[in-house]
Formats: C-alpha cells, structure tokens, sequence
C-alpha cells in the first residue's frame, strides 16, 4: 500500500469562534497540549510518510509563515497564498492544484486532533482509497459516541460498502466528518477559482456514487471553540492522548 506523497493543511481561517484568542493568533497557532494545532498535524503527515504539505495561508498569513520557518523537520512546505482573498475549503484546494499535482493527496483540517490509535486513520483512508473505482474521495469519520467539541445531529451515514449517505432534514446519523480526507485532484475538474465549500465537491462524488468513509477507532477532538480547547487540554491532561 501506498500513502499520498502530499496534502493539503487548510489554515487560512479566521477562527471567529474561537474568539478572542483569534484577535492576536491564527486558529492554527492556538496551542493544544503545548503545541500548536498546525504541529500537530503536520507531525501527523510526517510520520505517515507524507513528504509535502501545502499550507494555506490568510488571517494572521505572516506569523503562520513565521512559524512554519522555524520547522526544522519534515514535511516540506510550500504556502498556497489566499491574502487577497480567503477562498474556503473548496476554493483553497483549486487554488493549490499547481502544487498537489495530479496523484491523490490528503486534505486536513488544522482545528482537529485524535488520540493515539491502534490503527493509523490516514492508513486506513488510503488503504480504502487503494481499494475503490477512481475518481473518488475517502473522508475520515468520527463516532458521535467517541467525538468532543461538538453536539449536532451528525454528517454523514455510511452504508455497507463504504460509500457515504448525507443526513437529510432532522435525522440523526451516527458520523461527523473529521476533519481529513484524501481526495482525487480530477474531482477539481472544471472548477473555477473561487470561494466555495469543500461540500460541493462531495456533492460531485456523490452523484456518482464515488464518496467513501472509513471510521476511526479512537477518540475526536474538535477544538472550535474556547470551551472545547479547555475540554481538549484537559482531555489530554488526563493521558487520553
């Protein structure tokens, strides 16, 4: 099996409901157990192998190149530049083709964390993404039952071969949608550079049957606010990590 050589860090937001730490700080330099949350996931990328991140870069764009300057170890980096505009999920990825090239590549968001597993998720996407139809996407899920930072009805079901189901209206489904994903660049095909959900890409995929989940069996963590970052540092603090 072989992992991506390269992902996408998604870190230009603005974190506005992270505020007031957000004022003075990009969300991904918010500091979880005593690193930043863009550490943390590039260490992640790092020991799977990953040899390349692309960072997108907009609220405080200066101190996260500052910061991602002082990394001495891997992967390597390059900054996918949106201060003139923040292009969203969708849009960033567009933007940063150029530099994600034509293979698949992971996508992280820098706001989630999880604990240390048996099972290596970002292994276990590719080892999905390996064994499906092409074009396609692989979306890491969290149980609601083992997720912290969020309390909402749930994102996606997941039916008997992998393939991913929408929550529809007030139902509530079993998965949240954590944070990380390989995709397949031809699912950008024919998208414009603009700012757009990442959502519209899935909702490409799953028209043609081709979006996929793989559950994780540990413990998620999404720290989008001030109150699930104290929930999260104490988390961690117990020796859950």
């Amino acid at each position: 099996m072989s992992l991506p050589e390269r992902a996408m860090v998604l870190a230009a937001g603005r974190g506005t409901r992270l505020m007031p730490l957000t004022q003075t700080c990009p969300k991904a330099l918010v500091e979880v157990a005593g690193r930043t949350l863009l550490s943390h996931q590039l260490d992640r990328l790092r020991d799977a192998g990953v040899e390349e991140a692309i960072v997108n870069v907009h609220h405080f764009a200066d101190k996260v190149q500052a910061h991602l300057g002082e990394r001495d170890d891997a992967p390597k980096i390059q900054i996918s530049d949106e201060r003139g505009c923040l292009l969203e999920t969708g849009g960033a990825l567009v933007r940063a083709r150029p530099m994600l090239g034509d293979k698949p590549f992971f996508v992280m968001n820098s706001d989630v964390l999880w604990t240390q597993l048996a099972a290596d998720p970002l292994r276990g996407l590719s080892q999905k993404f390996e064994a499906i139809e092409k074009p396609a996407a692989v979306l890491l899920l969290a149980r609601k039952t083992h997720a912290m930072g969020l309390n909402t009805r749930g994102d996606f079901d997941l039916n008997a071969d992998g393939r991913l189901r929408r929550r529809t209206g007030d139902e509530e489904v079993p998965y949240y949608y954590a944070g990380t994903q390989i995709l397949d660049p031809a699912l950008l095909d024919g998208e414009a550079e603009r700012p757009f959900s990442a959502n519209l890409i899935w909702d490409k995929a799953l028209a043609k049957g081709a979006l996929y989940g793989v559950v994780m069996d540990g413990f998620w963590l999404h720290v989008g606010d001030p109150e699930a970052l104290d929930a999260t540092n104490a988390y961690l603090a117990q020796g859950c990590g």
